[in-house]
């Protein structure tokens, strides 16, 4: 991308994706690498600016994470905790073992070095509580650098060279309960690095229509892949703007959408779109691949598969497409893993397509995050309501669904989530919630109804509220809702005698049970 670059280094860091949304709040495009990938990425695309994150390990350890610094030598650069530490360490300072190590909350002893004109990061902050979380710590800055603020046992909790533009905190400037975080950030990109606030949604629309009109060529076709989801229905309207006619929607109805969900993504397509639209009903076909599997894990690379075996099976009506285009969003590679961060799980689009595929794959949305994928659909004339859904995942209900999938199961979970989605909606109390569903399990509970002994299934609901699906937690849904919502599936819900709300925050815990 032509725009301005700012490059976060992951070194394992748990806040290490929130320090690219926090760069991009500010205005300016950020992109994270795992470190042993960062060679790679800086040579070939110098990026403006380098932040490099925290991490869980110790700077001490033999084999803990390690960058050459020469790479990014005349590049500023802010060191956030690992990363202070490393930057020390490697420019010929000091770090020991904390004796008392920091967690939590602490008070910031600013050292006002400077003068006016030439502030330091912390110079003068509006507030000072910061948020910690390490063992190490610089005990003596490199040459060159001056110790801007401390606490009460940590010696630099803050360290700034404006020759060598290298800069590092020992606290977390990205989390929230540092108050005073995003004016650290604000000053390192602006006042030290020189960058200026262009990164909006209108210049990445713009960017990406010259991006794709130039990899697909002036005959190429691609086939967009489309669930009626907000990624992939952003995406497609992204293709069509860019390449018009030659943007060849596909739908899929693999018979894991949710009740009624088929035939509104045909509507919404034909209709507001004007797309190119081919729907094929496959769902005989996923539903055979799926029987007997019960690994999560298993059932999204089968889904993954069956997609492109579709696309094979019709190769004739999408005759030309040599490009699939999926509506990949940043939290899906994240969480899929690299090499510093953990697999949590293969979302299909990213781990779930086979290594035969012959299709030359495009991903214009693979940075963003939700939030700016909602708001690049309303730039691109997207209604609110087709915008402002809730996220669905790739695979459907199959990961709702803990055990076998079958055709009598997914009914189930359609029943129930569409009473509890419905009902949500009627009591005004789906505003704000991110994310809400039911789920099977696949265990049978022992119930009484009509005088009868039953033994059926329990429907686990869950409704988050979260701002990127990073993090989230359970949605604060009134007891009276909740036992008015149980009281209907149990009754209008064949198959199903107990019902349950999850609390679960995430972490530890993800959205989605599969």
């Amino acid at each position: 991308m032509s725009q301005q670059r700012v490059l976060v280094i992951d070194f394992g860091g748990q806040y290490s994706q929130l320090i690219v949304r926090r760069v991009r709040e500010l205005g300016v495009f950020s992109e994270m690498v795992a470190w042993p990938d960062a060679p790679k990425s800086i040579a070939g695309n110098r990026p403006d600016a380098v932040i490099l994150s925290g991490g869980p390990r110790s700077v001490l350890e033999v084999g803990s994470p390690n960058l050459d610094f020469a790479l990014i030598e005349g590049i500023p650069t802010l060191g956030i905790c690992y990363g202070q530490q490393l930057m020390a360490l490697r420019l010929g300072g000091e770090v020991k073992p904390a004796d008392h190590r920091e967690y939590g909350l602490r008070n910031l002893k600013v050292l006002s070095t400077v003068g006016a004109g030439n502030r330091s990061l912390v110079d003068g902050l509006p507030a000072t509580e910061v948020w910690m979380s390490h063992g190490d710590q610089v005990m003596r800055v490199p040459d060159g650098f001056t110790v801007t603020a401390t606490t009460d046992t940590c010696p630099v909790a803050g360290m700034d060279n404006d020759q060598s533009r290298m800069y590092g905190v020992q606290f977390h400037p990205e989390v929230t309960h540092t108050a005073s975080g995003n004016e650290v950030l604000r000053r390192f990109l602006f006042e030290k690095a020189g960058l200026s606030a262009t990164w909006t949604s209108e210049n990445f629309i713009d960017e990406e229509i010259e991006r794709v009109r130039s990899l697909v060529g002036p005959t190429g076709k691609v086939l967009c892949a489309v669930s009626g989801g907000v990624d992939s229905s952003v995406m497609a309207a992204l293709l069509i703007k860019a390449i018009g006619d030659r943007a060849v929607c596909v739908f899929v109805d693999h018979g894991l959408l949710r009740k009624n969900e088929a035939k509104q993504v045909v509507d919404m397509f034909s209709g507001q779109f004007h797309a190119n639209l081919h729907a094929f009903d496959e769902r005989d076909r996923f539903f055979g691949a799926l029987k007997g599997i019960t690994d999560p894990e298993t059932k999204r690379k089968t889904i993954g598969e069956q997609f492109v075996r579709v696309f094979e099976a019709h190769a004739n009506e999408l005759e030309g497409c040599n490009f699939l285009a999926q509506g990949t969003l940043y939290p899906d590679v994240i969480e899929s893993g690299s090499s510093t961060a953990a697999k949590i799980k293969t979302h299909h689009n990213v781990g779930g397509l086979p290594e035969w595929m012959n299709l030359k794959l495009i991903e214009p949305l693979r940075w963003l995050f939700k939030d700016e994928v909602r708001n690049v659909g309303r730039k691109l004339g997207l209604g609110d309501e087709l915008v402002d859904r809730e996220p669905f995942p790739g695979p459907g209900l199959a990961v709702r669904i803990l055990g076998e999938v079958t055709p009598e199961r997914v009914a189930i979970v359609q029943d129930a989530d569409y009473i509890f989605r419905s009902v949500l909606k009627e009591q005004g109390l789906n505003r704000g919630i991110w994310q809400s569903y039911a789920a099977l399990l696949d265990v049978r509970s022992v119930g009484v109804m009509g005088d009868e002994r039953t033994y059926e299934h329990p429907i686990v609901l869950r409704a988050v509220e979260s701002q990127d699906a990073m993090t989230a937690r359970a949605a604060n849904i009134p007891f009276e809702a909740l036992e008015h919502i149980a009281t209907r599936i149990v009754n209008e819900v064949a198959g199903v005698n107990r019902v349950l709300y999850d609390l679960t925050s995430k972490p530890p815990a993800t959205i989605e049970w599969e």
